[in-house]
């Protein structure tokens, strides 16, 4: 298959590029380089240097006529989309939509989209979630997701366009940006073994679901062969705490730092965890990297 994969010199997007090529096939790659790296990207993939929202695009589109997209690149910074939701509307929404357009013009089969498993739901009414649960997000960057997911129902009913969508729970592991995108996981490893003192924000009781990066690449590949159009939760049904993260951390890389905390972040949920029952029953996907296996594979990689 021809594949496009947006973003894919950044965390998540380079590692999924990696295993479509793998699997052989054709792989493209789009990404602006805002958050990505040149280092991620998989020498046997063909690198364009561009932003989803150019127009142009779609020459592109119509000289490749890709099989599939698979879309990461996005607005990701939750802090930064409270402080300016209509820079992440334009990213995540307008962004997607020009994506979208390009399909449906040049004739793209299926359309993969990474979601968001914790932003869409908000404060949660039952844990761990599942994909029926109430949406409604608590912050711009989860409601543009949400908004995209609609959009992605009236593309398929109004143009046949299938889709697979994967709601993320928090994800980690190597090539993960400590500076430019959200990751507590990254920005704790990183400080910590520069010697630095991590700051936890507010409490420190606010749950997460971590899942490792490896485990997500598995899912894309999986979804990759799904015929009909479903969303898709991606994690593992355990909630862990910012605190106990940190101790975790603390006690790999051994600098023996205590906890410290700040302020709460603007429109930071307290509680997320969610079930990937649906992807199991139709391809047996369950996360099988602990977080302390995962962990201490991320660590390895920061030191190196």
């Amino acid at each position: 298959m021809k594949i496009l994969v947006t973003g894919g010199a950044g965390f998540i997007a380079s590692q999924v590029s990696d295993a479509f090529v793998a699997g052989g096939n054709e792989v493209f790659i789009v990404d602006n380089l805002s958050t990505g790296f040149e280092k991620n990207i998989n020498p046997n993939a063909k690198f364009i240097k561009a932003d989803i929202c150019d127009k142009n695009l779609i020459d592109l589109f119509e000289k490749e006529k890709f099989d599939v997209v698979n879309h990461h690149a996005a607005q990701m910074d939750v802090r930064r989309s409270v402080a300016d939701p209509a820079f992440d509307a334009n990213t995540n929404i307008l962004g997607t939509i020009n994506l979208l357009q390009s399909c449906i013009k040049t004739g793209v089969k299926k359309f993969m989209f990474a979601s968001t498993g914790g932003a869409v739901y908000g404060e949660q009414k039952y844990f761990p979630a599942d994909e029926a649960h109430i949406t409604f997000p608590l912050s711009p960057y989860g409601i543009s997701k949400l908004a995209v997911e609609k959009y992605l129902h009236f593309y398929h009913s109004q143009y046949q366009l299938n889709y697979s969508i994967l709601r993320y729970a928090n994800i980690y592991g190597p090539r993960q940006n400590p500076f430019g995108e959200a990751g507590v996981v990254a920005i704790f490893t990183s400080k910590l073994l520069k010697g630095d003192q991590p700051i936890i924000n507010g409490s420190g009781e606010q749950t997460r679901d971590y899942v490792f990066v490896g485990d997500v690449v598995k899912a894309n590949t999986l979804a990759l062969k799904d015929e009909t159009s479903d969303v898709y939760n991606i994690g593992t049904s355990i909630e862990t705490n910012v605190n106990e993260l940190f101790n975790m951390l603390n006690k790999i890389i051994g600098k023996g730092q205590v906890e410290k905390h700040g302020p709460p972040a603007s429109g930071e949920q307290m509680r997320s965890v969610i079930t990937s029952d649906k992807l199991f029953g139709k391809f047996n996907w369950r996360p099988s990297t602990s977080l302390s296996e995962g962990l201490q594979k991320t660590v390895e990689y920061f030191k190196n």
